[in-house]
Parts: C-alpha cells; sequence; structure tokens
C-alpha cells in the first residue's frame, strides 16, 4: 500500500546524516523541512521532500491532508512496567500523607503489593487490563515501547506477565519489546540469597525456553539489589543471549552505573543519583542513559542530572516508566514538558531524547525514532502549531491529530 501525505507545515525528526542516537551538541539538533509531504510504501518511509502538494497523487493507494500540521516520528518510550493488575492510589495519599517510597515498600507496598494483585488475575484479565494502557499510549504518540515483567516475584507470575506482553507484541500494532526483571524485589517470605538464586536457576531457563524476552533488567539500588548481586544476574542472563538494561542510581548512588558499563548493557535508567563518576564512565561506554522525569514528578524526588549529561558529550533518552506505583502515566508528551521544565532541556533536545535516543535505548534506531527513507513509518500529525516548542510549552494541550504505525492510521483498535 502506498501512502502519501501533503500539506505538512513542518516535517521534523529526519536523520540524513544515519545517525543511531545524537550525543551532546548534536541533541540540539531537530533536523526538519517546512511545506513538506511524506510518502510511504508498504509500511516504510519511501520519500520526502518540500513543496506541500508533493508528487502526483495518481500513484498512490491513500492520500492524507496534513493540514499544516507538524509530522514528527512516533515517541520511542523505552521504559514502562504497563503490564499491571490494579492502580495503587492509596500509595499516592500515602505520600501525600510524608511517607516515603522506602516506608510504603516496608509496609508491604510497592512492587510487594503489585505483585500480590497480579498473582490474582487470571492471563486473559491481565492482558485486557493492559490491553487498555497500550491503547492509550499510542494515541498519545508512542510507536516503540519497551514492557517489564517485574510484578510476578515467581516462576509461574513473571511467566504470565512475560506471555502477556508476547500477546501484546503480536496483537498491538506499535513495535513491543520485552525485558525479564525478575530482580525487581525480593518475593515475600524469601531470604535475598534465596530469590537471587531462584531467579538464576529458575526464573531464566523457564522464560529463555520459551523465548520470552529480548533484555534482562535488575532494580540495582539502595533496599534491593546489590552491585554484585546485580552482576551475578547479568552473567547469568548473558547466557541466554539477553542484553542487560539496568536500574540504577535512583534512591541512592548504588553502583547501577558501574555493573551497566561493565556488561555493555544497552541502557541505565533512572539516574536520579548519579555521580560525576558515573557520567564520566558513561563517556566511555555505548549505555544510553535514560531518565524518567515523571518518576521524580510523581514521587517528588530529584531529577536525572540530564543538563550536565550532555553538556558532557553524552546522549540521553528519555521514558515514561509508566507503572501502577511511582509513575501512573505513559503521556511521553509530558515527559518531554517535563525534561525541558525540570531538566533544563531544550525542545529538540528533549523530542530527540524521546524519539531517536530513545528507540535506541531498544536497540531499534535502525528503524524507529526518525524520518528517513528505508525507516518504518510510525509518525503523528498534530494540529498546526507556531515551531515543535509549542508541544513542551502547552504540556496538557492534546495537540496530536492522528496517528499513523507501520503506515496504516490507528482510529480504532
Amino acid at each position: 500500500m502506498k501512502l502519501l501525505v501533503k500539506n505538512i507545515g513542518t516535517l521534523a525528526g529526519l536523520n540524513t546524516e544515519g545517525l543511531w542516537r545524537r550525543c551532546g551538541a548534536e541533541m540540539a539538533v531537530l533536523l526538519a523541512i517546512n511545506d513538506a509531504w511524506l510518502a510511504v510504501n508498504d509500511g516504510v518511509i519511501s520519500d520526502f521532500g518540500t513543496g506541500s502538494a508533493g508528487p502526483d497523487s495518481d500513484g498512490f493507494d491513500d492520500v492524507v491532508d496534513a493540514g499544516g500540521g507538524t509530522v514528527l516520528p512516533s515517541f520511542c518510550d523505552s521504559h514502562t512496567h504497563l503490564v499491571y493488575a490494579a492502580s495503587r492510589e492509596q500509595e499516592f495519599v500515602d505520600k501525600i500523607n510524608g511517607l516515603s517510597y522506602a516506608e510504603i515498600a516496608r509496609r508491604g507496598g510497592g512492587i510487594l503489593n503489585s505483585a500480590d494483585r497480579l498473582h490474582d488475575l487470571s492471563e486473559r484479565e491481565l492482558y485486557e487490563q493492559s490491553m487498555a494502557r497500550v491503547r492509550e499510549i499510542i494515541m498519545k504518540g508512542t510507536g516503540a515501547v519497551e514492557i517489564k515483567s517485574g510484578y510476578g516475584l515467581s516462576v509461574d507470575d513473571e511467566l504470565k506477565m512475560l506471555r502477556v506482553i508476547r500477546r501484546i507484541k503480536e496483537t498491538a500494532p506499535l513495535k513491543v519489546m520485552s525485558t525479564f526483571l525478575g530482580a525487581h524485589a525480593v518475593a515475600r517470605g524469601m531470604s535475598q540469597e534465596a530469590y537471587v538464586n531462584l531467579v538464576i536457576d529458575e526464573m531464566l531457563p523457564a522464560v529463555a525456553s520459551e523465548g520470552l524476552a529480548d533484555f534482562i533488567d535488575v532494580f540495582c539500588d539502595e533496599g534491593f539489589f546489590t552491585h554484585e548481586e546485580t552482576s551475578r544476574i547479568l552473567e547469568a542472563g548473558e547466557k541466554y543471549g539477553l542484553r542487560a538494561k539496568i536500574h540504577g542510581e535512583e534512591l541512592a548512588p548504588s553502583g547501577g552505573v558501574e555493573v551497566a558499563v561493565k556488561h555493555a548493557a544497552l541502557s541505565v535508567d533512572h539516574l536520579e543519583s548519579m555521580t560525576d563518576e558515573d557520567i564520566e564512565m558513561l563517556r566511555h561506554s555505548d549505555t544510553m542513559p535514560t531518565a524518567l522525569p515523571g518518576t521524580s514528578f510523581f514521587l517528588n524526588m530529584p531529577f536525572a542530572p540530564a543538563r550536565k549529561m550532555i553538556s558532557a558529550g553524552l546522549p540521553v533518552a528519555i521514558a515514561s516508566d509508566y507503572n501502577p506505583g511511582s509513575t501512573p502515566s505513559g503521556d511521553m508528551k509530558f515527559a518531554i514538558s517535563l525534561a525541558c521544565i525540570k531538566m533544563r532541556l531544550m525542545p529538540e533536545e528533549a523530542i530527540n531524547a524521546a524519539t531517536i535516543n530513545g528507540a535506541a535505548a531498544m536497540g531499534l534506531s535502525d528503524q524507529y525514532g526518525s524520518i528517513a527513507k528505508g525507516m518504518a513509518a510510525n509518525f503523528f500529525i498534530t494540529e498546526p502549531m507556531p515551531s515543535v516548542a509549542f508541544m513542551p510549552y502547552a504540556y496538557t494541550t492534546p495537540v496530536i491529530r492522528r496517528v499513523f504505525l507501520a503506515g496504516k492510521e490507528v482510529k480504532n483498535i
């Protein structure tokens, strides 16, 4: 099927240089052309150019008038936990009353609360709840997403989560990557050592035997898993071909960056408590530092030092961290606004962080996160905007008007 999008006010997020990520000063470069058109052939971008009317439309099966709106590549959300069983608004009230994340966890809340609720839910029910969230993020502009397990904390329940993620991969129109996060917390009634052994000796072989995960992740932080335990789990995952991703430096300097670099992790995420030494380590690696501004906003905690990272020449990705406890939102447009307002990123930097660099944090930037010939035709059309800066500026305005994934408009899913 051939699609022509014409009358585009601004076509932004071009990648004519063939970059797989943008680093340092490059992050401020958001290539764009005005009065543009875009052509798609069988779900792949085939051409684009200036002259809003575009080429002769006779050779196309469908012609879409962008109405002067901006076209941007779909957001690439590289860190979510959107497969979960129920909301946790009582913990939201607890936070208002002054309880910390760690205090709520010690009282049986947090990740353990989600694990209890997920245990009682059938796979079908879990899929249906999760698909509602998938539909939500698609219509908010996300075209590629990583979904983590980690609310199972037992062999059967981790497999349940990962099977649901696999079903989402098979049925949803966006690109989905799956991450095994058995080491999200220690299950009730188990010692730390026994649980780490369970992850390595029982969970990992079961996950691998069904081919359920693309990546492996560990929550390497104060009160969760140590640097040494994280390294053991990642080494076990490497034997099954699972590349590392790390939760690190959220609650305290934890050695998460060090272990991420040691294991050539694809990304290290959170980083609210990262140090200057961590930044220096990342400068000598290909690991993508990923900030989660929605988490800092919702938990009222410091934001990752993204401005400092960019000044040091690093790339930065931003992701939503969509989950029931610390970030009950998958709205990447709002994450971009937070990145600008709270982390002092320029709009162009924040958009690159949410598109090409988010794709790189999932190993997908050769196909997603940019507008270029041969890339997947995942994009959205906005209402007419005076500039791309209007998107983070108008932080609650629903500017996304039409969504296209694999070159097809998404209306009812």
